[in-house]
């Protein structure tokens, strides 16, 4: 069998016995003989798939790995491969297939297989209901109500483990059933003697007040189920089961009104579990996240049990103090990433949230005096938590803060004295935070003492983490500083980050570290980038330096700091202009050749990427048409990474559950248990990919035509790529610079690209989800009808553009009368009425939008 499998012919499964051996073979130790195993399966039919997978979940004498096997296998045969599997099966076996699942359930006494037998029967369940709502396993909801009136616990679970699985398993008959969905929920959500029953049916509630999100008369009718849910959020917790509270969470985020009857117990349960150090960090957290989230999702609720947030606030400045004593801090050379499993970072994002959720009103009253007894502290950690939280609260009380700002900066600037290394670098990140928060007036305000504070901590040699961060909080501040009050600093601040980028440079040489000299060649770019001309009597002291990095950056680990240097090499270049740089031009060509060369055998999510996508679109802006001779090589790359394709799948809870720990994966909730997963890494760098290949079009043009039909062909479907919105903003962006590029070619070539691209643009426009991504598309349609001039639309354009206009107006009216009901709701207050305006902006933005273009299509007619 093996043999037929590895030689790659169709294998065929003669009996039981070798299918069990197959199963065996699947969980075996060894790679090899699994890789033979899984091939030989996949060219198993359907058919003897799903009978002998069936017989092998039911059979006891089995062993129970091979049995979980067979259900592993069976689960996902009907979940992601039911279309091509089911359907196809003989109406007899389809009919078995069913019968047999009722049994296998109903007898199971091993528990563990009970619960994935359930899983088993949920998918099936979920696939034989069709559109309309209509159950074509009347059989399987009839074992289930069944199960409901029966007087045993087991088929009780069984019950609540399906429909905990899929909300959804009543169809067109729920609103009819709701009684007995009533009773199975009440019944086991009040059954003390049972835990673990008493917890499923919590979560099954919850699934299925989710699962009816929009229908709030259910909310009133489930409401007195609340209150056992809520025990059994309690109870779960101390029983090192979270489940129920992130059911919880998931309610707070999505049915906060299901919570209104019983908000105060909510909150203060949650107010509990945060502050209850038994239980573990993700515990604490998930119950803070309840009250968070309902300060986003429900803000005038919350606004009304303003002592909850009150006793809130201590628990979340105690979490963040909640930090290590790390010797390795000080000497380490990677820049760490937040680890959002830890308390302090969670905490510091809990506080973050609630400010902007609650406003500065409320919430910098309940945390000012907190923090400054914090900052008193004698304990590094406390300073260290209370400097995080003045970062943290910024944003949200923008407005109340700005009375106060002077001594709060005068107070942060006294930190970066502080003893303790791990304060000073929270000082520098906290002057970082206020730089964006109160952008510009900050950097107009403070740029006297906050830059030369920065510079003084750079220059300290002791401790390069803390360097980095300086180095991290001057590109921020920068960023904003306008350009008229950086030049009164400009010498001396040059000169002083040139001193120790030398100082850094030798560093590297000797010991190989690279953490500060990374932020520092940022520093270097940010400045060129703002002052611009006024970097050209700096220029000759700081290329060879730079140079010197890049060529001397050829270990892995050190990918990082090569690409951040040949993005400063390009930004200095752009700055001082064409004249200046061409001194140095055919040497930096060279080093990105090198470099380029380097990353096409590298992975695709190599750290280098993006800083060298981005040099090579500066290195054009600088040479103009002299960029021609190097396009060809830098353009394959560009397509092949703004043509990936993402990795995306739909997946059951279990199978979520198993990938979690995958890096690179986002899920979203579709509801009846399913998830939407995509692996994001990748995407930013396909994004600016497309950006790229948008600026070469742009600025090349004549130099640009070979490759448009190469292009043109990539970006129209990626109008449609919503999983990620930066895609199709530059997707929509290219069409009129590839239509100016394609006019060179003459007119004919012109009418064909421009009817390759129109009913898609259009199209576009009457779908585009996203409101500012929706304001690009239309720009570049009007923009691309401007290139293209009179008659470049017909009637059916016109039509489809009315049809648009329509049913945007529709909407409006439609978004209007929804605004009407929710200013006469109880909870109606001035915050709401400034997000309804903000509502209605937009939608008379976009409708201006859709006029004004649907105006310049009837002009070009």
């Amino acid at each position: 069998m093996a043999a037929a499998g590895s030689a790659g012919v169709p294998a065929t499964v003669l009996g039981k016995q070798e299918f069990y051996q197959l199963l065996k073979n699947l969980i075996n130790p060894s790679c090899m003989v699994r890789r033979q195993a899984e091939e030989v399966y996949e060219n198993i039919p359907g058919l003897c798939k799903t009978t002998f997978l069936l017989d092998a979940v039911r059979n006891r004498r089995a062993g129970y790995e091979v049995r979980q096997m067979a259900a592993a296998l069976l689960r996902r045969l009907l979940s992601s491969g039911f279309e091509e599997v089911y359907p196809n099966l003989p109406s007899d076996v389809q009919r078995d297939v069913k019968i047999e699942l009722i049994l296998a359930v109903k007898l199971e006494t091993h528990a563990s297989m009970r619960k994935k037998l359930c899983d088993i029967f949920a998918v099936l369940a979920r696939n034989l209901i069709d559109e309309d709502g209509t159950n074509h396993w009347p059989e399987g909801l009839k074992f289930l109500i069944d199960s409901i009136y029966s007087k045993n616990v087991v088929l009780w679970e069984v019950a609540l483990h399906v429909f905990w699985h899929f909300p959804g398993i009543f169809g067109n008959q729920e609103q009819h059933d709701l009684d007995i969905i009533k009773r199975l929920l009440d019944q086991c959500i009040q059954d003390q003697e049972h835990p673990a029953i008493r917890t499923l049916s919590a979560r099954a509630a919850a699934a299925f007040v989710l699962a009816n999100e929009n229908n709030t008369a259910l909310f009133k009718d489930f409401a007195d189920l609340l209150p056992g849910i809520l025990q059994a959020v309690n109870d779960s917790c101390y029983q090192d089961d979270d489940s129920v509270l992130e059911s919880l969470v998931e309610i707070a985020d999505t049915v906060p009104k299901y919570l209104g009857p019983y908000l105060e117990d909510t909150l203060q349960l949650s107010l509990k579990l945060c502050g209850d150090s038994r239980l573990s960090n993700l515990q604490r957290q998930l119950a803070l996240e309840v009250i968070v989230t309902l300060s986003e999702t429900a803000t005038p609720m919350l606004k009304k049990h303003t002592n909850i947030i009150a006793q809130a606030v201590p628990h979340i400045l105690a979490m963040m103090v909640d930090l290590q004593d790390d010797e390795d801090w000080v000497n380490a050379d990677e820049m760490e990433e937040d680890d959002f499993d830890s308390n302090a970072v969670a905490a510091e994002s809990a506080l973050d949230r609630l400010a902007c959720g609650l406003g500065g009103k409320l919430v910098l009253p309940m945390t000012k005096e907190h923090i400054m007894q914090m900052l008193q502290n004698p304990d590094w950690k406390y300073r260290h938590a209370g400097l995080m939280a003045l970062s943290a609260i910024g944003e949200g009380c923008h407005q109340q803060m700005e009375s106060i700002l002077d001594e709060t900066v005068n107070s942060v600037l006294l930190f970066l004295q502080d003893p303790h290394p791990r304060v000073r670098a929270a000082a520098c990140t906290t002057l970082g935070q206020m730089a964006t928060d109160f952008a510009p007036n900050f950097q107009k305000k403070f740029h006297e003492t906050v830059i030369a504070a920065l510079l003084r901590t750079m220059e300290n040699q002791g401790n390069q983490r803390v360097q980095s961060h300086a180095a991290s909080a001057l590109i921020i501040f920068i960023e904003d500083c306008p350009k008229s009050l950086l030049v009164l600093y400009l010498d001396s601040m040059v000169r002083n980050i040139h001193s120790i980028l030398v100082i850094k440079l030798q560093e590297l040489i000797r010991n190989g570290t690279k953490l500060a000299l990374e932020q520092l060649v940022t520093t270097i770019a940010s400045v060129a980038d703002t002052i611009e001309e006024k970097f050209v009597p700096y220029y000759d002291i700081f290329m060879p330096s730079l140079k010197q990095v890049v060529e001397l950056a050829v270990q892995k680990e050190l990918k990082l700091l090569k690409g951040k240097t040949i993005e400063c090499i390009s930004h200095v270049g752009l700055a001082v202009g064409k004249e200046k740089f061409m001194q140095d031009v055919s040497n930096v060509m060279q080093l990105l050749l090198k470099t380029q060369s380097d990353l096409n055998n590298m992975e695709d999510d190599d750290p280098q990427t993006s800083y060298i996508v981005s040099a090579w679109a500066r290195m054009c802006k600088i040479l103009g048409n002299d960029f021609h001779q190097y396009l060809s090589l830098v353009i394959e790359p560009l397509i092949k990474t703004a043509s990936a394709k993402p990795d995306v799948a739909l997946l059951d809870t279990q199978d979520v559950e198993n990938m979690s720990d995958d890096d690179g994966w986002q899920f979203v909730n579709l509801g009846d248990q399913q998830s939407f997963g995509i692996k994001t890494s990748g995407l930013e760098a396909k994004a600016t990919a497309c950006q790229m290949l948008v600026y070469y079009a742009k600025e090349l043009r004549e130099g640009f035509v070979e490759y448009i039909e190469q292009v043109v062909k990539l970006m129209v479907p990626l109008l449609k790529f919503y999983f990620h919105d930066n895609v199709r903003v530059a997707a929509a962006e290219s069409m009129p610079f590839l239509l100016e590029c394609a006019r060179i070619r003459g007119p004919e070539y012109l009418a064909q690209m421009w009817q390759f691209i129109c009913d898609p643009l259009i199209k576009a426009i009457g779908t585009e989800p996203d409101t500012d991504v929706l304001s690009e598309i239309m720009n570049s349609f009007a923009k691309s009808v401007e290139v293209m001039g009179d008659g470049c639309l017909n009637d059916e354009h016109l039509e489809e553009l009315g049809d648009i206009l329509k049913a945007k107006l529709e909407g409006h009216f439609k978004n209007q009368e929804l605004r009407q009901v929710k200013r006469q709701e109880e909870n109606y207050d001035q915050q709401i009425e400034m997000s309804l305006q903000d509502e209605d902006e937009c939608d008379v933005y976009i409708l201006t939008k859709t006029m004004a273009r649907q105006t310049v299509g009837i002009v070009h007619i």
